[in-house]
């Protein structure tokens, strides 16, 4: 008697191995491609990601489809940093060096915005494009530094968010990542100011007053003598 086998529900089936890596190419050839050149022919992204026509499309329909999960995937990947860096790294490191995983996203959604508008020809806003898994990252990164007295309390995601909030503004530009280091470390600089866990400030040395017949003994201007 032949046994069956009961499936489950509530999801698809289980991806194959090559299969999913075929995948994972594509979205990262599409947002190599896409980022640099919005209008990039589709024909292009598959042979980048070293796969024929027929596998891009099986996997993607079409060109919004494809942009949307590249755009799904970026958010995913920043999400999961965040996670991977609380388990591999001090908290206020994690937070640092996730900042610059976060500037590379940024990049990234200003050329997908662009390659949104060639494939719909309609806005492609940020509230379109939904936050949550960066809120969530941001989060994790404020509760463990704040656990750890390396940033002040009661710092909030949304305070988080507004303070980089200049980081949207910078795009592409050539010196994007050098603008994007010295806003992150004001912010950083903020976010210890008042920490439990901040060591103290020393105070600076006070400039010894040298006595005016020390300065005119040895050549420094002093007042003359009536």
């Amino acid at each position: 008697m032949r046994t069956t086998v009961p499936q489950q529900d509530g999801g698809p089936p289980p991806r194959r191995s090559d299969a999913r890596r075929n995948r994972e190419r594509i979205l990262a050839a599409a947002l190599a491609e896409l980022t640099h050149s919005p209008a990039v022919a589709l024909s292009t992204i598959a042979r980048k990601a070293g796969v024929g026509q027929g596998t891009l499309y099986r996997n993607f329909p079409d060109r919004e489809a494809l942009i949307l999960e590249v755009y799904r995937f970026e958010v995913q990947q920043v999400h999961d940093a965040a996670r991977h860096l609380l388990a591999t790294r001090p908290p206020d490191r994690a937070l640092r060096e996730w900042l610059d995983r976060l500037a590379r996203y940024a990049a990234a959604k200003a050329g997908l915005a662009d390659a949104m508008r060639e494939a719909t020809r309609a806005p492609a806003t940020p509230a379109r494009w939904g936050h949550a898994p960066i809120t969530e990252a941001v989060e994790l990164l404020l509760e463990a530094n704040e656990k750890a007295g390396t940033i002040r309390p009661g710092v909030t995601p949304d305070d988080f968010l507004l303070a980089i909030a200049g980081l949207w503004h910078i795009g592409t530009r050539a010196d994007a990542g050098e603008r994007a280091r010295r806003l992150f470390d004001l912010v950083t600089d903020g976010l210890r100011a008042g920490a439990p866990g901040a060591p103290a400030e020393e105070p600076r040395p006070s400039r010894p007053v040298t006595p005016p017949e020390r300065r005119r003994s040895s050549g420094e201007p002093g007042r003359r003598r009536p």
